[in-house]
């Protein structure tokens, strides 16, 4: 992209030109020995306890200046909040050379970032500050900062709420707004919790290929790419449960794997084309299992990050306390739009769907349809958590038929806030029933649905070595994140979220 500089750009790049011409490096590499944080001077200072700061070693970002002549108030931003430092001609130049004060302290710019040493006191204002007696340029910021503007709420108003700023430039945002650092240390706390409650069930952390010959494990229009040394099409992974499965099968009773996987589908609020969802297995157990397990660790995860189960998510005040209510998908459908199309095929099922006004294509099955009816009538119903169970057996290609009811599978999905969560299973282990479940995705595929799965034949050998009952489950990270850190759209949870490529000048 290039480059076209402003004025105060301009002026920055000219600093910087002084400061090398006399030898001053503006970005020197060296260790520097922070000793305090800002919030940890501010709680813990006292003067009782003024002795413990009578050394102290600050650095953090430039983000305001009060200029009184020979004395400079400059706030600065490390990475627990703001701090004062109070610094003075006198005393950071005591000798006559007054280079560092000419130029490097007086022409300091917002965005800066510094070091300082000195000791901490209280100002005339009652403002706990560091009387500055050592001074070193950190980094020369030669990018003005974006200008906050807050109303007298606090609230941000400017242009630094506008999507297309926040998150192609989440650097700079996390500057200008740090709270929004409170989101993303939020996901790493929900991300710890789930990491520490399975490592301590006994499960197994597991990495499994991003890259694969076959995009399998689920129903979707994956990224295909070239693998240059084999001379084949590669896909990134769409799901990682067929390799988890295979792990299953070689001995282990139970592993999970944060998996990063990209589907080649739309962007919303609510969908990435990559993703982080977070998948296990566990031998021997089945979905009933699988939904108590998922209401303790929901549970779990509301307490680490609120300490509390009640969680707000917009205006609705969602709970996290087990158990979570349970409903068939049909009797799902039947309590939303009064019909009942638990026995109805295909033909059926697109009488209702013209009748529903739902718009469907002509190229997909009986599953697909119930689905399309599900989404459009129901799914946002539901919003405290709601385990949705028991579909089709067309909904479900790698689902265990249901112990008593035919024509379904074992399986649910987790609806919060009107939105799915987590999908599980009794997984299929029957490798020929599993075939011929393939076998119906590959007729699909060629009606021309191209969200229908591969045949993996690796995975069918894997199963005819057997595979125990297992149970698996699959949670959207990111939704979750959306919901237990009340933030309206998945692009607030990531960092850097994908965007249309930025437009050169």
């Amino acid at each position: 992209m290039s480059q076209h500089l402003s004025e105060q750009e301009l002026i920055r790049r000219e600093k910087l030109q002084k400061l090398n011409e006399q030898g001053i490096d503006a970005y020197p590499a060296a260790l520097y020995p922070i000793s305090h944080y800002s919030t940890d001077i501010k709680d813990q200072f006292t003067e009782e306890t003024k002795e413990q700061f009578a050394e102290v070693c600050v650095a953090g970002r430039v983000m305001s200046i009060g200029d009184k002549g020979k004395v400079l108030f400059v706030k600065i931003q490390d990475t627990k909040g703001i701090f004062q430092l109070y610094v003075k001609k006198d005393e950071i130049c005591p000798n006559e050379d007054k280079t560092l004060w000419d130029l490097v302290v007086k022409p300091l710019d917002i965005g800066d970032i510094i070091g300082a040493t000195g000791y901490v006191f209280i100002t005339k204002t009652g403002e706990t500050s560091l009387h500055t007696q050592t001074f070193t340029l950190l980094t020369k910021c030669l990018k003005p900062l974006p200008v906050v503007k807050r109303d007298e709420e606090g609230n941000v108003f400017d242009e630094v709420t506008d999507p297309e700023f926040k998150y192609r430039q989440r650097y700079a945002d996390l500057i200008v707004n740090p709270d929004i650092k409170k989101t993303f240390i939020g996901r790493t706390t929900i991300i710890n919790t789930i990491r520490n409650f399975l490592n301590e069930q006994g499960a197994l952390e597991v990495d499994t290929p991003v890259l694969q010959n076959i995009p399998g494990g689920a129903a979707a229009r994956p990224f295909i790419t070239h693998h240059n040394a084999l001379d084949v099409p590669f896909y990134l992974r769409i799901a990682n449960e067929l390799y988890l499965k295979r792990l299953i099968v070689g001995g282990f009773d139970w592993v999970y794997e944060f998996s990063r996987n990209f589907r080649n589908e739309g962007m919303d609020r609510t969908h990435n084309p990559e993703f982080t969802v977070l998948e296990w297995y566990t031998a021997y157990k089945d979905y009933f299992w699988m939904m108590e397990i998922t209401e303790t660790l929901l549970e779990k995860i509301a307490m680490a990050v609120h300490g509390k189960t009640d969680v707000q998510v917009g205006e609705k005040i969602i709970s996290f306390k087990a158990p979570f209510k349970r409903i068939t998908i049909f009797d799902a459908i039947k309590e939303n739009t009064g019909i009942d199309i638990s026995e109805m095929e295909e033909p059926a099922l697109r009488e209702v769907c013209a009748t529903l006004k739902i718009q469907v294509p002509n190229n997909i099955g009986k599953g697909k349809l119930i689905d399309e009816i599900f989404g459009a009538t129901s799914e946002h119903t539901y919003s405290q958590p709601t385990f949705i169970m028991d579909y089709p057996v067309e909904m479900s290609p790698l689902t265990k038929k249901h112990r008593s009811k035919k024509g379904l599978v074992e399986r649910f999905e987790l609806m919060i806030n009107g939105k799915e969560v987590a999908n599980a299973y009794s997984e299929l282990n029957d490798p020929i029933d599993q075939r011929e479940r393939f076998e119906e995705q590959i007729k699909l595929m060629e009606r021309g649905d191209d969200e229908a799965m591969f045949i993996d034949h690796d995975f069918l050998r894997a199963l005819e070595y057997g595979m125990p009952p297992t149970s698996g489950i699959g949670i959207g990270i990111d939704r979750l994140c959306m919901m237990i850190l009340n933030q309206p759209s998945i692009q607030d949870v990531l960092l850097f979220p994908q965007m249309r490529p930025e437009k050169q000048d």
